[in-house]
């Protein structure tokens, strides 16, 4: 029977794969992100795209709206929006110290914001029973991540995702973090990453190759399968062994 899909960032990266996966399955897959014509050209079939800015309760209003009227149930609910805001153009300019605060604000509101606010408005609506809620964390919320701010935005997902297991377990809905080392063929970097500093990173690992938006797909589209209705508040590590579980 086919399910209900809601993926934030779903237009590129892992958001993109998995929505790929759930598509070939045969269910709907509401893709979401900022950019309308990046989910256009993603090319998921039978896809629905909406443009919305997560961060912004207005938006997450008018998408709960949307989804209430043309989906009712949400089967599985994938948070893959997020980027560094390290990253940006201009993200050090200025002040010193403004330019700590654009960037630990832009990585909350970015990695943290968007996956509370989209769980929040949507909450009410998952499958009970059977309702999957997915984030998509990262390694460096065990390691840090050279600046701070993007690895504390992603580690603040692990008690808000513990907490929310707690709320929807009686209603058997499961709620999970996907951790993900590096992944190759992203955006997440702005552009391909320096040789040597991709060789440090596959040297970590132990299977000796860099991960694929595939890699976390399939990971995702396990989580959410009825076979894994017994995992709840769990980090899930995909990462080719390059950190180890805690």
């Amino acid at each position: 029977m086919a399910r209900n899909i809601v993926i934030s960032g779903g237009g590129t990266g892992i958001g993109l794969a998995a929505a790929r996966v759930f598509a070939a399955d045969g269910d709907r897959v509401l893709l979401l992100g900022r950019r309308r014509e990046v989910l256009e050209k993603a090319g998921v079939p039978g896809a629905v795209v909406r443009a919305a800015d997560l961060a912004e309760p207005a938006d997450v209003r008018d998408v709960a709206r949307f989804v209430a009227e043309e989906l009712g149930t949400v089967d599985v609910l994938i948070h893959s929006a997020g980027a560094n805001a390290a990253f940006a153009d201009g993200a050090e300019a200025g002040d010193p110290l403004d330019a700590v605060a654009r960037v630990w604000s832009g990585n909350f509101r970015q990695n943290t914001l968007t996956a509370v606010l989209l769980t929040e408005a949507l909450k009410d609506r998952l499958a009970d029973p059977g309702g999957r809620v997915l984030f998509l964390g990262s390694i460096a919320a065990f390691r840090g991540s050279g600046a701070g701010s993007y690895a504390a935005a992603k580690a603040a997902l692990h008690p808000y995702a513990h907490d929310l297991a707690r709320q929807l377990g009686p209603r058997g809905v499961t709620v999970n973090v996907v951790a993900p080392g590096y992944i190759e063929d992203t955006e997440f970097f702005g552009g391909p990453v320096e040789e040597a500093r991709r060789e440090r990173l596959v040297a970590e690992t132990s299977t000796g190759r860099a991960g694929t938006p595939g890699d976390v797909a399939a990971t995702l589209h396990w989580l959410a399968s009825p076979v894994a209705g017994h995992i709840t508040s769990q980090i899930v590590q995909v990462n080719g062994g390059a950190e180890r579980g805690h």
